[in-house]
């Protein structure tokens, strides 16, 4: 089984959700200079986690049904962050708080092992990721994104896809129109 499938399985199995949020399209679940300690499972909806500099809006990831997301940074140090969370149409959330959370994965060797797999893989996501913004073409980028997570292209809109894979959404188009 997948470790967050089976992560979130152990966590509803045992009720420890601590409350749920629920956002419509647009809202902000998280802003910049904002902590959040909060993880969060999406039940309904996505939501993209970006930064803003000077010129532009960068988006760095996506969570849609049944993805854990978290404003990582902030989530792991307690400090501000500068990443905003915004939701991409109406979502809802479960969210269990850092206070509640350590002690759940620290109950037992299983559940650190649990989390420890989903935090290398995520680090192995990000490198993959960063390799390929600076190594690879504008299509193969698109198709590895297509193979590795074909469900992105159901539920992110097109706009928000392009900035996620450093391209126009001009060059987006004619990618996948070819």
């Amino acid at each position: 089984m997948n470790p967050i499938s089976n992560l979130i399985d152990k966590i509803n199995s045992e009720n420890l959700w601590d409350g749920k949020v629920e956002l419509q399209r647009n809202d902000y679940l998280k802003v910049q200079g904002s902590i959040d300690t909060n993880i969060y499972l999406v039940t309904h909806g996505s939501l993209r986690i970006f930064i803003i500099n000077q010129f532009e809006e960068h988006t760095i990831r996506f969570g849609y049904k049944n993805n854990l997301i978290a404003a990582l940074d902030s989530f792991l140090t307690e400090q501000p962050s500068d990443f905003y969370i915004q939701a991409l149409k109406k979502t809802t959330l479960n969210y269990m708080t850092k206070k509640n959370f350590v002690p759940f994965i620290e109950s037992s060797k299983a559940n650190k092992n649990i989390w420890l797999g989903i935090l290398e893989n995520f680090v192995l996501q990000q490198m993959e990721r960063e390799r390929d913004i600076l190594t690879s073409s504008p299509i193969e980028r698109y198709n590895r994104v297509l193979k590795r997570s074909p469900q992105l292209f159901q539920e992110i809109p097109n706009k928000y896809i392009a900035s996620y894979l450093r391209m126009s959404p001009e060059t987006l188009s004619r990618i996948k129109k070819s």
